[in-house]
């Protein structure tokens, strides 16, 4: 993705798939461990704190303190974590400010490719 995400200077609520996403899809049932796509931890890094990080996944809770742990010891920040998540499509429902601002965004990657647009804050 080349092109730049233009955001408002608004605190924001970001939502990450898992694996796939950040992680490499199913690397903790077929390697037998997890790995962090490239990019993936930096990027988070860079969001500003006063930003919210939720992430969820469809792993079953017999793999939630194994997540964890790997997250913590890696340093891979988030502030809430939902597991056994369905395995369809995720749809983010939100309002419109009177202002027109849209309050929602949908991005789509390429499953084991951590690639985002640049984030730019000025609206």
């Amino acid at each position: 993705m080349e092109e730049k995400l233009i955001l408002s200077t608004l605190p924001k609520t970001w939502v990450f798939d898992l694996d796939g996403t950040l992680l490499k899809h199913n690397g903790y049932k077929i390697d037998g461990y997890d790995t962090v796509l490239d990019g993936a931890a930096e990027y988070l890094k860079k969001l500003p704190e006063m930003d919210k990080i939720v992430l969820f996944t469809s792993r079953t809770e017999e793999y939630r303190q194994m997540t964890i742990d790997f997250l913590k010891a890696l340093e891979i920040r988030y502030d809430a974590i939902l597991f056994n998540m369905p395995l369809g499509e995720r749809i983010m429902v939100n309002d419109r400010k009177p202002s027109g601002l849209d309050m929602a965004f949908a991005l789509n990657v390429d499953r084991d490719s951590f690639v985002l647009p640049e984030i730019v804050r000025e609206r």
